[in-house]
This record gives C-alpha cells, structure tokens and sequence, in this order.
C-alpha cells in the first residue's frame, strides 16, 4: 500500500487516524525526528520523485503544540516542505499551525502560512468548547456550486472539538488564492477547513467524521481536491449548523464467569433481581466491541465507554478497556469517551503512575475523552478549600493542560435532596414540578460518589463550577433518581446546571423512548442527550431516535454508509 508520513509528537488520539488511514487504502510511516521530513518518499512502485504526503495531527492548546514542534526542531522543515509544493494536511491544532497565531497563547507564533489569527469563541450565547457536528461548507467560498473541494460535502457533517477558531471574512483568503469552508456556530463564522494548491487543513477531525471524513482524507491522500458534490436527499442535511448530538453509553464490566460486558443497572444495581437476596448475576447486554459498532452503524454521535470493574491485579499496560478501545476504534470512526480508573494510581509492580499517564495509554488506544468521576469530587472540596486556587495537581489539571479541556470530561452522579424551602438548606435548590415524599417543592442535588454509595456535603452547582475552573470541557450528567426509570431526562437538573457554567453538558439518565431526547432537546439547552438501557435491549435503535427529532424538526447527523 502507499504511504503517508506524519509526525510523531504528542498529539492525542493519533491511533483512530492511523486506523481512517489504512481504511482508505494507505500506510503510515512516522517523522520521527526533523531530518525526515525532507527526506520523506512514496513508498510506491511509481517514481520516487513523487514525494511524500505529510499529515501534521493536533489536539489541545495551541501554544503546547505549536511550542512542542518549535523544541524539536519541526517548524523550520514543515514550513519548507510546504514551500516546496509538497503535500500537506493539517487537523485541528494542525490547522491552527498555519496562522499567524493565537488567543490561547499570544505570545507563541504560529507558520504564518495563511494570514490571520485565532479567536475564542463568544460564550454568551452558546457552550464553549465547540463540540460536535457540524458543517464544512464551500458552496459560496470560491468554487462553484457544483463542485467539491477535497471531497467535501455541504449536505455532510463533520466533527469538531475546539475554543478558538479564525473567524471568516468575506473574500479575505480568497483573494490570496484559498479554497474555504465554513461552519457556522451560534452567531459566528468560521474557517472549517482551507486549501490551497498543495495544501489542505481542516479544524474538524475526518478520522472522527464517519464516512464523510474518511472521504476528505481519501481525496488529500489520492490529490483529487476538486470533485463532483453528491446530490443531498434531504435539504435538511445541508442546514447549517450544530447538529443535536445523540451518545450511546456503555458500562463494561466483568460478569460472574470473568468475561467483560456491557450491562445496565437500575439505580447503579447491575444485577438481575432474583435469588432470595435479590442479588442475582450481573445483567448481560452483550459485548462492548460488537455493540459499540452497531450503534455507530446506526447513526451514534458519539460512543462511551464506562468501566465500572476495577482491575486491581492487572498490570495498567494490560487493562482490558485498553484492546477493548483499540480494536472499536478500527471500525467505529466517531468519538470514543472512556470512563473509570482515571486518577493517580499505583501499578503492581508498586510504581507509582499519574493520572495524565492513564489518560495517554487511554488516548494511544483510540480515546478521545477520558471521563473523571469520584475524582473529581474530591478535586472540587480541594478547589474550595484552597479558597479557589488551582492546585495544577489533579487529574482534571494535568489531563486538559496536555490535551486541552475538550479531552476532559466530568461524570456527576446527584441525586434529589427534598427540603420545604430555599432557606432549610446552604445549597441551590429548584422549585419542582415533583413533590417530595412529604409534599416538599424544593430539592436540592447532592454529589455522590463511588457509584453513588456515598454523599458529599456540596450540591452539582457546586461541583460543575470547580471542575469547569479546573478544565474539564464538558459534563456528562447523570440523575441516580432518574437512573434505570425509563420516565425521561430530569429537565430541572439540566437546566439548573446549564444555568451555572458555560460549558457543554451532555443530559443522561431515563431516557426509555425516542419522544424522551425531542423533549429534552426541547425544553432545555442540553447539548447534547445520552442512552443506554433502551439501544442495549432493542427497545428503539439510535436510527429511530434520529428519525423523531428529524419529525419534531430538530437538527441531526445522518448517517453515511458509503465512503
């Protein structure tokens, strides 16, 4: 097979474009330090003087990166490289690499390939991060609108994670010569991807955009940038836009026999009820490879992992989630979030192992979003204890410094806590629709942890503002109350928690039929909606959960089948 090169630096999830890659037909060979660049080949049959493709990969903050490749002396060949006519991608940060430079780090330049500087996103409007589905539109930017650039489609969607963008001016980068797509996010347009002869970035993720990616890496890969466009079925998919992000959300464990599974608890229980203690064996859904697959095949967004088995007595290298991600992320070509065991821990061999290492081997293997939960708990009473000061030491910390904020990910686990009043409680309550056990209309929720088996004296405002300041970049909500019931998402959580923080939060818990996503899409401003135990037992696929938020007129991702 032919080959492309591409740096190797720390830069994420790099196996999951490795994998989009060798789907389309290629191989990669590394850059292993910056003589290579230059010396770099097609290892083909076909001439040698056709010269090697070159793919710089990139997540998190763009002074980290940009700082990494200046140290290990890449930026001087990348930018000959390029001068030289020879192929060239960048994604996400890679993009980001070609301006001038950056809000995140104004003191770091970038290549200055293409005028211009990133801004971050205005969050008075809307979630900040940028995550999610969204359009690369040309249509308008250059090329007629009959044609595709680098084999993008305005009736696709594409993934992006980010906080900055170079916002578009009309005819700006045209003028220079640059091919633009755009996407639009609240009231701001930006550049989606750019290109230009021998150049093509992009700010979205292709190896995380299903088959539509694949398609704008096949066509860098093979040199065809302009194509025909595909004829949209439905004049819905060509809206403009976030989409409403659908996750499919497995918990993996191991069952009594020791082999992993994907189950479902009621309540956090996982076990069958039966026996005369009532504790039967652990509920047995299926495997968490196969299902992840099939859910991507039915149209998921997003697919998350949860441990909730604790491999004491395996070597961390050795941890089952490990090939369980590996092996996903070979056919699975949307996010992939993996949950449990991300914290400082100690090896069996007795060494000691931080935090930001577990999450590395977790990204290597195909992660692209590690998520904290009881750690994080404790790393929000340590916040408020210190008065508000960052430590720089927790997991939430360490993690989004390396990887950016959009790598980091916060599972809460409240529960309802009824009172009569505002003033019978220190902590932020909610006037209900659901009145307690006792006629109370106000609750507040309480944090848990270790599964919910235990409380903590502060409530999810509380929780979700401290790990927002510490770096997370999205929440995962859960409602123990709401867990296993099949009633719905708790809108009152939701709205409670959106109100206290900017960023994205992704509602979860109780979701039983499709009319329970619209409703919560409806009635707050969730981001995006999370199910389980309805995908795992057949109830409803993700197809038909799509297909009713298509009929309330909300806007999705359609799945693409065909590359």
């Amino acid at each position: 097979m032919p080959t492309v090169h591409m740096l190797d630096y720390v830069a994420g999830n790099i196996r999951s474009l490795v994998n989009g890659i060798e789907r389309v037909g290629y191989t990669v060979e590394w850059i292993k330090q910056p003589e290579d660049v230059a010396h770099a080949e097609v290892h083909t049959p076909i001439p040698t003087d056709i010269v090697c493709k070159l793919i710089l990969p990139g997540v998190g903050h763009f002074g980290h990166c940009l700082s990494q490749l200046s140290s290990g002396g890449y930026l001087g060949p990348i930018r000959a490289h390029i001068e030289a006519g020879k192929p060239f991608m960048g994604i996400c940060v890679g993009l980001q690499a070609l301006f001038e430079g950056s809000e995140e780090n104004p003191t770091v330049p970038g290549l200055g390939i293409v005028p211009g500087r990133l801004k971050r996103f205005d969050d008075a409007d809307k979630s900040v991060p940028h995550i999610g589905w969204n359009s690369a539109n040309t249509t308008g930017h250059g090329r007629g609108s009959g044609q595709s650039v680098y084999g993008l489609q305005p009736s696709s969607k594409y993934y992006y994670v980010h906080s900055y963008a170079v916002p578009y001016r009309e005819g700006i980068f045209e003028r220079d010569g640059w091919e633009i797509a755009t996407a639009r996010y609240g009231g701001e347009e930006f550049v989606g991807a750019i290109a230009k002869g021998n150049v093509l970035a992009t700010q979205f993720h292709p190896e995380k955009s299903g088959m539509a990616g694949l398609r704008v890496l096949k066509a860098f890969l093979e040199g065809e940038m302009v194509g025909p466009l595909r004829n949209s079925k439905d004049s819905r998919e060509a809206e403009e836009g976030l989409t409403r992000r659908i996750i499919a959300c497995l918990d993996v464990r191991t069952n009594d026999q020791g082999d992993l599974v994907v189950t479902k608890g009621d309540q956090y229980d996982v076990r069958e009820k039966s026996g005369t203690d009532g504790a039967g064996e652990v509920r047995n859904l299926g495997k968490p490879v196969d299902m992840a697959k099939k859910y991507y095949e039915q149209g998921a967004d997003e697919v998350t992992f949860l441990n909730i088995t604790s491999f004491r007595n395996c070597p961390l290298a050795d941890t089952p989630m490990l090939e369980i991600l590996r092996r996903t992320s070979e056919t699975v070509f949307v996010p992939l979030t993996i949950g449990g065991g991300i914290r400082d821990t100690v090896d069996t061999d007795g060494s000691k192992v931080p935090a930001l290492d577990v999450a590395t081997m977790y990204f290597k293997s195909g992660a692209d979003k590690v998520s904290i939960g009881s750690d994080a708990v404790t790393a929000a009473e340590d916040y408020y204890a210190a008065g508000q000061k960052l430590s720089g030491n927790s997991a939430i910390e360490t993690i989004s410094q390396a990887y950016g904020n959009q790598a980091v990910v916060v599972s809460v686990d409240p529960k309802r806590v009824y009172v009569t009043g505002p003033d019978a409680t220190s902590h932020r309550t909610v006037r209900t629709k659901f009145a307690g056990p006792n006629g109370e209309e106000y609750c507040w929720y309480q944090c848990t942890v270790k599964g919910g088996r235990e409380v903590r004296d502060m409530d999810v405002c509380q929780l979700v503002i401290a790990v927002a300041a510490l770096g997370a970049g999205e929440v995962l909500l859960n409602c123990i109350d709401k867990d296993g019931t099949n009633s719905g998402f708790d809108h009152e959580l939701i709205n409670q928690v959106k109100e206290a923080v900017k960023i994205p939060v992704i509602a979860s818990s109780g979701a039983g039929i499709p009319d329970h996503f619209a409703d919560v899409f409806e009635k707050t401003n969730t981001d995006a909606a999370l199910g389980a135990g309805m995908f795992h037992r057949g109830e409803y696929t993700v197809k038909e959960v799509k297909d009713c938020l298509i009929e309330k007129g909300l806007l999705i991702r359609q799945f693409e089948k065909d590359l």
